[in-house]
């Protein structure tokens, strides 16, 4: 039940965070932390990638090798399109390197994490 209710959140979190990135926020009130937008996108894709992982691997019996590979994939191609959405069919984002490099390095990080995680969970075994 739990594998099931992982992919379904995992799903929902990526819808979310799609119409967040693709929704007019110039109503919301500013936060004065610097480069508040990078980190964001850098946490946001870190549970992105985080997630995706573990649902291939635990939901969708992925090996974890292949799960790790394919759900940085999908973060990093997720991040990409949804720029260059925010570029071309939003008239109040823009397409940004900035972010797309925050995306990248948060899935990067993640990736690091869980490759250390998996091989972690291998010695315990």
């Amino acid at each position: 039940m739990l594998k099931k209710g992982l992919l379904a959140i995992t799903i929902i979190y990526s819808v979310a965070l799609a119409i967040v990135c693709l929704i007019n926020i110039r109503q919301l009130p500013e936060v004065e932390v610097s480069n508040i937008d990078k980190i964001f996108h850098f946490i946001t894709y870190f549970l992105l990638m985080c997630l995706w992982y573990f649902s291939l691997t635990y939901a969708l019996k992925f090996i974890q090798k292949k799960g790790l590979w394919y759900a940085f994939l999908i973060a990093f191609i997720f991040g990409i399109v949804i720029e260059v959405l925010q570029g071309t069919v939003t008239k109040t984002r823009a397409l940004d390197v900035f972010d797309i490099i925050a995306n990248t390095l948060g899935a990067l990080l993640a990736t690091l994490v869980l490759s250390i995680y998996t091989k972690l969970q291998v010695k315990n075994k």
